[in-house]
């Protein structure tokens, strides 16, 4: 079955191709036999009720610098799609907002994912607090009365902004640190929405684990651990990812959370597990599947577009 797929991301020029997972996604829909029609979110429209994107046919090769070929590109009612991949990379803003409030007005026949109103309900730092008993003890707030509270009920905190990405600005501050007055007053002056305030957890040196969830179900992990002298485990931030396996505690917390993103639509998500608790369920742009195969793991790309085809196909 030969499915019409447009992949709506960042310019596809600019990607590291060797860790893009979205890029993997677009390898596995090609051998597959799929069309891919590309658009970065600046390109797509509504049209009355039409949800329309200047969009180009696109070839992919795992070939750095040489990735990818496009057509010239043109108007399209992307009703005629399939599939469409929402793929942008935070920050979750409001023009990520006002994307998921357009491809919301697509006919039920072409399926996004992930589900863009589901996406828009509930960013992954704030979908995680449904789940508090399984996370470290999180603070919400910008009220500095709140913050300092809570920094002296658990002791060293993380401060990062709610609707951040990539580990940009996250910051460790002690108990009894002489840069929580400095570090307060940049946030307030940089950030309208509260931030997270989260218990500092000092296991985070050997590792925060991505786990990939598809359809709910956990199917590959990586752990990525921080480089020296830093705590953020991003990969962007010179994380190592290293081969992993889950623990009974962590396939706790996917057979706990996995229900409820089946239901949510959010068909490919991946969590962020420290020390056996949960801190992100990400949900916008997961990442993770690429290294998860270059470490001797499953190839997701598959496996997620076995479960994209099985629910298009129950669409229909």
């Amino acid at each position: 079955m030969t499915l019409k797929i447009g992949v709506q991301m960042d310019p596809i020029e600019k990607i590291n191709i060797s860790g893009d997972s979205t890029f993997a996604l677009l390898l596995e829909a090609q051998n597959r036999g799929h069309e891919i029609y590309y658009y970065t979110p600046d390109q797509l429209s509504l049209h009355g009720t039409k949800v329309m994107a200047k969009v180009a046919q696109i070839k992919v090769q795992d070939v750095v610098g040489d990735h990818v070929s496009k057509s010239s590109p043109q108007i399209m009612d992307l009703s005629q799609l399939d599939v469409i991949l929402l793929r942008q990379d935070p920050p979750f803003d409001l023009g990520y907002i006002t994307t998921t409030h357009i491809l919301e007005r697509l006919p039920s026949h072409t399926l996004v994912v992930n589900d863009p109103a589901s996406v828009r309900n509930a960013p992954e730092k704030m979908l995680v607090m449904q789940f508090p008993h399984l996370m470290p003890a999180t603070l919400i707030s910008r009220d500095r009365e709140m913050i300092e509270a809570f920094r002296a009920e658990h002791g060293d905190v993380v401060m990062k902004p709610l609707y951040g990405n990539g580990g940009a600005a996250v910051f460790k501050v002690a108990r009894v640190d002489p840069n929580f007055g400095s570090l307060y007053d940049l946030f307030a002056a940089t950030f309208k929405e509260p931030w997270v305030n989260q218990r500092f957890l000092p296991k985070v040196s050997q590792g925060d684990k991505r786990i990939i969830l598809v359809d709910g179900i956990a199917m590959g992990a990586v752990n990525r651990v921080p480089a020296e002298n830093d705590i953020r485990s991003n990969m962007v931030r010179g994380g190592a990812a290293v081969a992993t396996d889950l623990s009974t505690r962590e396939k706790e917390i996917c057979d706990t959370i996995g229900p409820e993103l089946k239901r949510l639509g959010l068909l490919f998500t991946g969590i962020d597990v420290i020390d056996g608790h949960l801190t992100e369920i990400n949900v916008t742009s997961p990442t993770g599947i690429r290294a998860i195969k270059k470490l001797g793991g499953p190839d997701l790309a598959v496996a997620i577009w076995d479960a994209i085809e099985a629910k298009h196909k129950r669409l229909r």
